[in-house]
């Protein structure tokens, strides 16, 4: 229940934030009585698509804290905890990244990175992980998240984010406005958009939603590939990566928020592989041992 009152808040709050900035550039004033305002609309949706894109990424940090109740290693107070501020510094050396802060929270087997930029990130693991693997194996799923650092994976799905977004909130208000000025083509005394614009523009952002999501898994499914190549190089050798993703095969995986559910180790497949942001795990083996 906090994941989920966390995430509405977050999005409530990002939703006023770009609503009163679209609003004082006059950028939401894209429906005029001379029609509809293309060059308005556009930039509405670009602020509102990578606006709300680039909000979450910056805040992505505290609120993985928040949501997955994940503790900051500052000292270590023990030697699983030294032994991880240890990997991670020397894998982030080898990256050529910024030391990301190290962090465990309770829950089943998973891991995530996070962060706005290379030098200012976030790696945590999960206790279940900490308990159900070996070191070596450890150590590889470290490596994953640190190679999605250092690719810039964040940003870049934010960025893909952003324009689908935009694309869809420009393509659903022009649908709109066309469906609705042909149900009102004999009504000549009626001014301002009907009912038929805004039922249109709901169901467009529905439906081009949906199809900006497979896009968006599409984009994140390669990344998941690229980061596993990236911890083999880290490692100087794909088995210890083949021996996690092995192992995760067989474990009960732990959920992670649904604003983190892109930055975890694994993910879902079966009938709704083409929303998922993970491969099987089947195909990440198969395409390291290739």
């Amino acid at each position: 229940m906090k994941r989920v009152i966390l995430f509405l808040a977050t999005n409530l709050a990002i939703m006023l934030v770009l609503g009163i900035t679209a609003s004082l550039l006059g950028v939401n004033k894209f429906l005029t009585a001379n029609g509809l305002n293309l060059g308005a609309l556009l930039a509405f949706a670009a602020l509102m698509g990578f606006g709300g894109a680039f909000i979450s990424l910056f805040l992505s940090k505290p609120i993985a804290k928040w949501s997955t109740g994940a503790r900051v290693i500052d000292q270590p107070s023990n030697s699983t905890e030294l032994w991880l501020m240890d990997t991670v510094a020397r894998q982030a050396q080898k990256a050529g990244i910024g030391m990301p802060e190290v962090a465990i929270y309770e829950g089943e087997p998973n891991a995530f990175a996070t962060g706005a930029t290379k030098n200012s990130s976030l790696v945590a693991v999960s206790t279940g992980l900490l308990q159900s693997m070996t070191r070596e194996e450890v150590e590889a799923v470290l490596a994953h998240e640190v190679a999605h650092i250092a690719n810039g994976d964040m940003v870049t799905l934010t960025l893909i984010q952003g324009v689908v977004n935009t694309f869809v909130i420009f393509l659903a208000r022009v649908v709109g406005y066309l469906v609705d000025q042909f149900l009102r083509r004999n009504d000549e005394e009626s001014s301002g958009p009907g009912i038929g614009y805004t039922v249109t523009v709901i169901v467009c952002d529905i439906l081009f939603g949906i199809l900006a999501s497979i896009i968006v898994a599409w984009f994140s499914r390669q990344r998941e590939y690229r980061a596993d190549r990236g911890a083999a190089n880290i490692l100087g050798t794909p088995r210890n990566m083949i021996a996690a993703l092995q192992r995760l095969g067989g474990l009960s995986q732990g959920e992670l928020p649904k604003n983190l559910a892109a930055s975890g180790i694994s993910g879902g497949g079966g009938l709704m592989a083409l929303f998922s942001s993970h491969p099987p795990i089947e195909d990440r083996i198969a395409a390291l041992r290739g």
